[in-house]
């Protein structure tokens, strides 16, 4: 086991490769996103773990201080283990017990494990961590198998897109793949969707750090719907480990441009720029944990208390899936009983909505956290 605040850059290759064949990996393991994250105040820590000179499982740890006082560390869809590697359960231990030092150096810290990684989460109760419900990754979400022929993949949409499908180049929508001068029109677009949500869009140079270092590693493109040459809608995807992700978003909706479902044209144009490059799903973002109770839980296909904003997502046919129980680790015991109270009081949300905050990069109209 390693644990280095700044590996050379042999070691940060042989990370990045690790985590992008990964399946159920994300980009936030990967290391320009110690570069990103920088911007919000958070420092990093890497662990690795090495079999002989093989490095085969690892972690990008995110720390920062918060209110003055707390020191706050947050473990993004990791820890990252080969899939291949010769005695998972051994790595794990040794894994859970560097990141058990590192947790409790701080006095809150949480952990999202990646996909298909129940046994980090198992693992991790049984040291004494605790199930999180600070909500600060979407406990599931909604994604597309891309391995079918388009044609199939196209049969499954609701009667509606497919119709749609049809019509846009009548109704001059077009989209086009963006570029990095499309940035401040990116975040035009999501101011007019967080007047709809209440949220702020992130600074500029948030977004411009994301694309630019996401972007040198083919991790990342930006798809502009426009509507006869004015853009009305555009979505920012990352890649990783076979899967595609919609990362930032925004649609003007007004006028007569409402109607014509540019957002769906966009993701029908993510959807075959995906599936020529050979990638397997399309992730259209998480889903609150009502509907995924459900759509899973109870087998609950649709229904109209659910936000239109992911009602949306439904009709291109996908899938709904859990992460693994995200957990946290919150000392001493008072600030553990502080912290229940807030979440479970009303007046005490303060402090709790302000860690969803830092950690998730979720804006209210009114707050003022950092864009992570």
């Amino acid at each position: 086991m390693v644990r280095e605040p700044a590996p050379n850059q042999a070691t940060l290759a042989a990370w990045n490769e690790l985590v992008l064949h990964t399946e159920g990996t994300d980009v936030t393991q990967l290391s320009v996103w110690a570069t990103i994250r920088a911007l919000a105040g958070y420092t990093p820590t890497f662990l690795f773990a090495y079999q002989g000179n093989t490095l085969v499982a690892g972690a990008l740890l995110l720390r920062r201080r918060l209110l003055g006082f707390l020191t706050i560390g947050y473990l993004p869809y990791g820890p990252v283990i080969d899939p291949e590697v010769a005695d998972r359960p051994a790595v794990l231990a040794a894994m859970l017990e560097e990141l058990n030092t590192f947790a409790r150096q701080q006095r809150l810290m949480f952990i999202q494990p990646p996909e298909h990684s129940h046994d980090v989460s198992e693992a991790l109760l049984a040291r004494g961590y605790r199930p999180s419900k600070a909500g600060v990754a979407p406990a599931g979400s909604y994604r597309l198998d891309l391995t079918p022929p388009l044609e199939e993949i196209r049969a499954g949409f609701s009667k509606r897109l497919k119709s749609w499908t049809n019509r846009w180049e009548s109704k001059g929508v077009r989209v086009r793949l963006g570029d990095e001068r499309d940035l401040p029109l990116l975040l035009s677009l999501m101011a007019r969707t967080g007047e709809r949500q209440g949220f702020r869009p992130p600074p500029l140079a948030y977004v411009q750090t994301l694309y630019r270092e996401l972007g040198q590693l083919g991790n990342a493109a930006l798809f502009v719907g426009e509507v006869n040459g004015v853009a009305v809608s555009a979505d920012v995807v990352t890649v990783c480990g076979g899967m595609v992700r919609g990362r930032l978003g925004g649609f003007n909706g007004d006028g007569e441009t409402g109607k014509l479902s540019v957002p769906a044209a966009v993701r029908w144009e993510i959807i075959k720029w995906a599936k020529e490059r050979g990638y397997r799903y399309l992730d259209f973002g998480g889903l609150p944990e009502r509907m995924l109770t459900d759509m899973i839980d109870r087998g609950i296909h649709t229904s109209d208390e659910w936000p239109s904003a992911q009602r949306s997502k439904l009709q291109f046919n996908g899938t709904p899936f859990r992460y693994p129980t995200p957990v946290e680790l919150v000392r001493p015991a008072v600030l553990r009983l502080a912290y229940d109270w807030g979440t479970s009081h009303p007046r005490g949300m303060r402090v709790v909505q302000t860690v969803k905050d830092v950690l998730r990069g979720v804006r209210g109209r009114n707050s003022r956290a950092k864009y992570l």
